[in-house]
């Protein structure tokens, strides 16, 4: 089974989870690093994936998801506008986190221009396609759509944390949302928007209303033409809101669409037994105060391959 890491959402989650009480032995704050590390052990623990890939943003605000929709992302950026607004004491944590995880021997994989989601939703259709089953471990709703039970792809969301996933399959989307598949996840909140990655949606449409409107023509393609078209199905109210956002409307898959074929490198996604650079590990380790958190992802991985 091959697990994919959200990597950026794990490590803010631990960044934000961990006291900065957590220190290297020289007083850096590591709380991202060791929780980071302690969520690949429990899930590894808990799931037990042969192949594990760190995905990464090597763009978290791609050119062509801006064009489409300028406001995307951007209450994230910094006020000079020209990078993404981090915690001080979070960005040096990410190098050591590159590093250990090239020391331990776990992929890590990003592709210029695009997001982690298009790099996980990529390598979770290749996967899918040659029938290996797929666990994508997210704290961002929109990665929902990637939910295929025929193929064997689901989601772990850490919206209650590491340790109370939600375990999303197309039940629990119908559950939950009354969507029958992770594509029609990904109609529904093109309307329903999400003000956290500023998208607008449709004002005054929210979950419900959008998938009744779905439901009611067979999508969003089809709902687009009837309003267009002054569909006579459509309430007067609800038409005068989708009207409003028709230009939202005609670009915002573009956006919330992830993309499931970026030409990405191959990388060895098999799960370490052992570590790829034992003096290595064992040095970041010793510097940065890992030791117990790396012996915990080597005995997870260790207990996964047995």
């Amino acid at each position: 089974m091959l697990m994919l890491l959200d990597s950026a959402s794990l490590y803010y989650r631990a960044y934000f989870g961990v006291p900065e009480s957590v220190t290297a032995p020289d007083g850096t704050p590591v709380n991202a690093v060791r929780g980071f590390l302690d969520m690949i052990a429990t899930l590894v623990t808990a799931y037990r994936p042969t192949e594990l890939v760190a995905c990464w943003d090597d763009d978290w605000r791609p050119a062509f998801r801006v064009d489409a929709i300028p406001s995307y992302k951007q209450q994230r950026l910094t006020p000079a506008g020209d990078a993404e607004l981090t915690p001080d004491t979070l960005a040096p944590q990410v190098p050591v986190i590159v590093e250990v995880l090239h020391a331990l021997g776990i992929a890590r994989l990003g592709h210029p221009g695009f997001e982690a989601d298009d790099v996980m939703a990529t390598l979770a259709e290749r996967a899918g396609a040659a029938g290996r089953p797929v666990d994508v471990v997210t704290g961002d709703r929109v990665l929902f759509q990637v939910v295929d039970d025929e193929r064997s792809v689901r989601v772990l969301y850490t919206g209650k944390g590491v340790r109370n996933l939600d375990v999303v399959t197309q039940p629990w989307l119908q559950a939950r949302y009354g969507v029958a598949t992770g594509r029609d996840y990904a109609q529904m909140a093109v309307l329903r928007g999400d003000p956290s990655d500023g998208l607008p949606g449709v004002a005054g449409v929210g979950e419900k209303t959008a998938v009744g409107l779905l439901r009611r023509y067979g999508g969003l393609a089809a709902l687009l033409a009837a309003v267009d078209a002054r569909d006579a199905g459509i309430s007067p109210g609800q038409l005068a809101k989708l009207v409003a956002a028709r230009d939202y409307l005609a670009v915002a898959p573009t956006v919330v669409d992830v993309v499931r074929d970026i030409p990405l490198a191959a990388v060895d996604d098999t799960l370490p037994g052992d570590p790829a650079d034992v003096l290595a590990l064992a040095e970041l380790a010793d510097r940065w105060g890992l030791r117990s958190s790396v012996n915990r992802v080597l005995a997870a991985a260790q207990t996964a391959l047995s």
